[in-house]
């Protein structure tokens, strides 16, 4: 399956500047098998294996599914909490030439439906039942409307008796196909080419309320994770921890993908209590974890001072908005560096912190571009790049880029130009090197012909000590078009005043007609689905509404 987006000339551009090989994620599980046979690849609360044990695993699932003639290219959907078996059945479909789709467990019939209709999926691999929900009796009911839907893998011992043909044990299946040989010509009959064809579906927040699906061949997915490894200074010696759904990007990125690259060992935390996360941290002397911020806001809230924490290196949270108030005492109780990204599934990866740069750059910047990837930043017409030194509406190009929206290319043209040219909407500046994101250019505020840009008023009304998250937004103002209002979380126990606000900002320096006009303060944040971002088109409503419940007062 060709993806719909490259053109010759764009994989002849990264092939030849070395962003794009033809290495397989599974050509480096196959090297670790070979380097590091006896070292522990993976490790859940039932299972532990060895880089040697996972490669056959691997093998004997990836030649289970093509004897059973499930062809090359076919689509399989993958709904798995955190576990060994989750991660093998991802690297043995792409060893076994089928194109994956790995889902959130919580995701139910409504979403599962679209994808299994989109994808013409043949098969699914699920638990039976978890966190006491029953994904067997969902997918039989799919199954029944969708007869390309053949197969029912679960990560089950057993098969129950109520199950449709055409499930099986995933566990039982491969415990018996490992103890006879595999051809490894036929399996490499299956290789997927990692430009030309693609290899991983991906989901993304649909305006829908519907996921849209994304492709992706492996060479920009192996190149990114390279630029990972890089930033985040992974070695073999390295314990990496999913948290967080190893299906997201928050975990998976770290331990799925970056990983394997340089032989460093996975553990996953199948049910998140935080506890029982930062025992796991401790037992396994893990040295990355990866997270959303709701994890380190959870762990915060217990007594870390009980665990030893000490391997800890380096924490990956995304996801979600991360304050910079969470983050510090995040550093302070962890002894951990807290790195910040920027990237989206539609678009792919953009920037990255170092592991070892300073605070305020983790703090306040997405880091530098990864290699490979141009930028424009233009003006408010995107028709022209701004001067050098001013801020603009990012635009970006590169190696780190999916191939669009699955089979879509209408769709996937409104995202991407003809040469690969790209916008997340944000407004940002480059500074030391870095990027400092400003906003979204659909958040900006102009005040009397001024440009106000909320990320800058948040970053600096973060560091007060009485607020614990700010949101800035914009309101209709007659006079002067629009103006400021700030809506503040204050601190536990804390009040937190308008001329307090007014007066700390004063003391950064900053220009008057940036200050605030408003403060709301409120409990909590409106957010965007389960993202975890602020929904500041609702603190629009609120703040307008407000206003307009005061006029009429009059």
């Amino acid at each position: 399956m060709k993806p719909i987006r490259y053109t010759k000339e764009m994989v002849d551009e990264f092939v030849r500047e070395g962003y794009w090989t033809n290495e397989t994620f599974y050509d480096f599980w196959d090297r670790n098998a070979r380097e590091y046979g006896d070292r522990e690849a993976l490790a859940d609360s039932k299972y532990r294996v060895t880089w040697a044990e996972a490669k056959r695993l691997v093998d004997a699932m990836a030649i289970s599914w093509v004897e059973m003639g499930i062809p090359k290219f076919a689509r399989v959907i993958i709904q798995s909490p955190n576990s060994v078996y989750g991660f093998l059945s991802r690297i043995a479909c792409e060893r076994a030439g089928l194109i994956s789709l790995t889902v959130y467990p919580y995701l139910r019939q409504k979403e599962l439906e679209y994808m299994v209709e989109r994808t013409e999926a043949t098969a699914v691999i699920i638990p039976h039942i978890y966190r006491k929900f029953d994904y067997l009796d969902m997918y039989k009911s799919l199954q029944q409307r969708f007869p390309h839907l053949k197969y029912i893998f679960l990560f089950d011992d057993q098969v129950p008796d109520s199950a449709p043909e055409g499930t099986y044990s995933l566990t039982h299946m491969v415990g018996e196909r490992i103890k006879r040989p595999v051809d490894e010509a036929v399996l490499a009959e299956c290789r997927l080419d990692p430009i030309w064809n693609v290899a991983l579906l991906t989901t993304t927040s649909g305006t829908t309320g519907l996921p849209k699906l994304v492709e992706w061949p492996l060479a920009p997915r192996v190149c990114t994770s390279k630029g990972r490894v890089d930033i985040w200074g992974l070695n073999k010696d390295d314990i990496t921890m999913a948290i967080a759904p190893h299906a997201g990007g928050a975990a998976g990125t770290l331990t799925y993908f970056a990983a394997p690259l340089v032989g460093a060992k996975t553990v996953m935390l199948e049910e998140f209590t935080a506890e029982g996360a930062l025992e796991l941290i401790e037992k396994e002397r893990a040295t990355a974890i990866g997270v959303v911020p709701t994890h380190l806001v959870r762990m915060l809230e217990a007594d870390t001072s009980k665990y030893d924490l000490s391997s800890l290196r380096f924490i990956r949270s995304a996801g979600g908005y991360l304050s910079p108030q969470v983050a510090e005492e995040a550093e302070e109780a962890f002894g951990a560096a807290i790195t910040s990204d920027l990237g989206t599934q539609d678009m792919g990866s953009v920037s990255g912190c170092r592991v070892e740069d300073p605070k305020e750059l983790r703090r306040r910047t997405v880091g530098r571009m990864l290699p490979g990837n141009k930028v424009r930043l233009m003006n408010e017409d995107r028709t022209a790049e701004v001067p050098e030194g001013e801020p603009g509406i990012l635009y970006f190009r590169g190696p780190h880029a999916p191939a669009g929206y699955y089979r879509d290319e209408e769709l996937t043209a409104t995202v991407f130009d003809p040469d690969g040219w790209t916008t997340t909407g944000d407004i940002v500046k480059f500074d030391q090197g870095c990027l400092w994101i400003l906003g979204r250019a659909k958040d900006m505020i102009i005040r009397g012909g001024q440009n106000i840009y909320p990320a800058e008023i948040e970053g600096l009304l973060n560091e007060h000590p009485k607020v614990a998250s700010v949101a800035i937004v914009g309101y209709p103002d007659r006079e002067m078009g629009e103006r400021c209002c700030a809506y503040v979380i204050p601190k536990a126990g804390q009040a937190f005043t308008f001329d307090e606000m007014v007066q700390f900002l004063k003391e950064k320096q900053v220009a008057m007609f940036k200050l605030p006009e408003r403060l709301i303060v409120v409990d909590e944040f409106p957010a965007v689905g389960d993202s975890g971002k602020v929904n500041k088109e609702a603190l629009k409503k609120d703040i307008k509404a407000r206003i307009e419940a005061e006029q009429g007062g009059n």
